[in-house]
């Protein structure tokens, strides 16, 4: 099982979507955790989750550590399949909490636009 973890296949494609991703996520993961791009840092960030999204700080503090190092770990190619899924399970988490909170804004846009 651990060498499934470090195995790595030589093939380019799946280099350039990895490094794809990478580079996608690292601002986003360097705002949350850094305060780079304009973000509000680890602790701003982290009392965001914890006070406005009700997310428990345990969470909050994988969320931001996920999305970071997720990232670093696809650029660099180190424990790909592990950063991998940080930054997926992070992914359908935020997708999750950003459907519930906008539900009554799709329908105001749907209604604008419908009449």
């Amino acid at each position: 099982m651990l060498a499934e973890l470090f195995a790595t296949d030589n093939d380019a494609a799946l280099t350039m979507l990895r490094l794809a991703f990478g580079l996608i996520f690292f601002p986003h993961g360097a705002q949350k955790m850094l305060g780079w791009f304009g973000g509000r840092g680890f602790n701003g960030y982290e009392h965001y989750l914890m006070q406005v999204r009700g997310v428990p700080a345990p969470f909050a503090v994988l969320a931001i550590l996920a999305e970071f190092f997720g990232a670093l770990g696809l650029i660099l190619g180190l424990l790909s399949r592990v950063a991998a899924l940080g930054i997926a399970t992070n992914m359908v988490v935020a997708i999750s909490l950003a459907g519930r909170r906008s539900s009554g804004r799709r329908r105001l846009i749907t209604r604008t636009f419908n009449n």
